[in-house]
């Protein structure tokens, strides 16, 4: 799959806030897709749609254990769509820092004002 369509199913897949709170869960471990859907109203049914959804964008995966299949997340999307955004935080640093100087200039220009108004 061309890396722009693993990226768009990485942000569909996080456009919502259920299966963010499904990954934030998963963050601090393994878990059955019971132990995923305990803290929603929705049905099991429902869990296990967003489950696939997060599946098929490769941000999870399911194992096999005994009678279980736990679920686990997968970071190779989240590090993709990190260097994505990577390439905007850099023009986006560079923005504030271009403020930063701009009000640096301002307050010395202020500041020049106020002593040449005290003398």
């Amino acid at each position: 799959m061309p890396s722009f369509d693993r990226l768009s199913e990485t942000l569909a897949a996080l456009a919502d806030p259920t299966r963010r709170a499904i990954l934030a869960r998963l963050s601090r471990g393994e878990a059955t897709v019971n132990e995923l859907a305990e803290p929603f109203d929705i049905s099991l049914p429902a869990i296990s749609k967003h489950l696939k959804v997060l599946e098929r964008a490769g941000l999870i995966s399911r194992g096999r254990a005994a009678q279980w299949r736990p679920c686990r997340l997968e970071t190779e999307p989240l590090q993709g769509l990190d260097e994505w955004l990577g390439t905007y935080r850099a023009i986006w640093e560079s923005r504030f820092d271009r403020l930063q100087s701009y009000l640096d200039r301002l307050q010395d220009d202020e500041g020049s004002k106020n002593d040449n108004q005290d003398r």
